[in-house]
């Protein structure tokens, strides 16, 4: 079944695009959302100019992620986390994690850029990939220390105070 397209859906189309899509996505999703309406040709001409604007409006944006992916992509992040003494974490490494520290370190990196296979549960090292777009990627090195406890901090000598 083949529909415009009234929003940016970046896995299907742009604003103003024909798509041809199944019958029961267009009827059960698409159309009731608003995100796309049967083609006619006074449709299709009403969307040129608003089409036009927003493919320049992708275009910049499109290029203010590659200048950010080029600036970030062999960046490296370093994250303490608390682990037992087999390596395991007490808990996991998110996406948000590794997005603050870039943002930290001077980059624009939203937390939707950052994508893990899964959680980070162990100290180490990995590579992770930021997807800016479908076609603007980098990657970026995640290492991941132990957290040092208060008492290794002070190397086991705690200060202590006389009772008055």
């Amino acid at each position: 079944m083949k529909v415009l397209l009234c929003e940016d859906i970046e896995t299907l189309g742009w604003y103003g695009d024909v798509v041809d899509v199944r019958q029961g996505y267009a009827r059960n999703y698409l159309l009731p959302q608003r995100l796309a309406t049967i083609p006619t040709e006074a449709k299709i001409k009403a969307m040129a100019d608003e089409k036009a604007k927003r493919a320049e409006q992708r275009e910049v944006v499109v290029e203010n992620f590659k200048k950010a992916a080029d600036a970030v992509n062999g960046a490296e992040v370093v994250l303490a986390a608390k682990a037992n003494e087999q390596g395991h974490l007490f808990g996991s490494v998110t996406e948000k994690e590794i997005a603050a520290n870039l943002r930290q370190q001077g980059f624009e990196v939203a937390d939707k850029f950052v994508h893990l296979d899964e959680r980070i549960k162990e100290i180490g090292e990995r590579t992770v990939k930021l997807r800016f777009t479908v076609d603007v990627t980098a990657s970026v090195k995640v290492i991941v220390v132990p957290e040092m406890t208060d008492l290794e901090t002070t190397n086991g000598s705690e200060s202590q105070t006389k009772p008055e």
